[in-house]
């Protein structure tokens, strides 16, 4: 009989570390990035269904080369979007170890895109955001960089001389 009871406290034991740690996880990364924007905009996001088929696609396809996509998708985002409180967010909710490569603002504002890297030991971590009129995206990925040299390969260009 003593050891029915046992069942319930060990099973309570680890239930409650599990939910803190989900909750924080919550507070950081692309589920705080996305939290963040749903709040402030009063946005909802649109969560891409059988991600996880996708995942599993993704890194079959490319041998590995990209892999733990996060995608959410904002439509019909009517609140103007001030490109510096947005840096700021999503610098603070990705954290130190995420570094922002790219910040491109149309002159009126309504076009944003945000691109931060990080290092992953031998990858790199990906997280992009667009805005593009009424609609965001948000992806976040773990890319291969080689995979990324030998696809960028395909599509460079002969160099031309057009001084005749």
């Amino acid at each position: 009989m003593r050891r029915f009871l046992w069942i319930p406290m060990v099973f309570t034991a680890l239930l409650i570390p599990a939910s803190v740690l989900a909750a924080d996880s919550d507070a950081h990364g692309f589920n705080g990035v996305i939290n963040s924007i749903e709040h402030q905009y009063h946005v909802r996001a649109t969560r891409i269904p059988f991600l996880g088929l996708a995942n599993f696609v993704a890194r079959k396809s490319t041998h590995s080369g990209v892999s733990s996509m996060h995608i959410a998708e904002f439509e019909n985002f009517a609140t103007p979007v001030d490109g510096d409180t947005l840096n700021r967010m999503v610098e603070q909710k990705l954290g130190p170890d995420w570094e922002r490569a790219i910040r491109d603002t149309s002159r009126w504002g309504n076009e944003q895109t945000l691109i931060f890297t990080r290092s992953e030991g031998q990858r790199m971590g990906m997280f992009v955001i667009d805005l593009d009129g009424n609609e965001m995206d948000v992806v976040q990925l773990s890319v291969d960089p080689k995979y990324l040299d030998d696809d960028i390969d395909q599509y460079s260009h002969s160099h031309r001389d057009y001084s005749n």
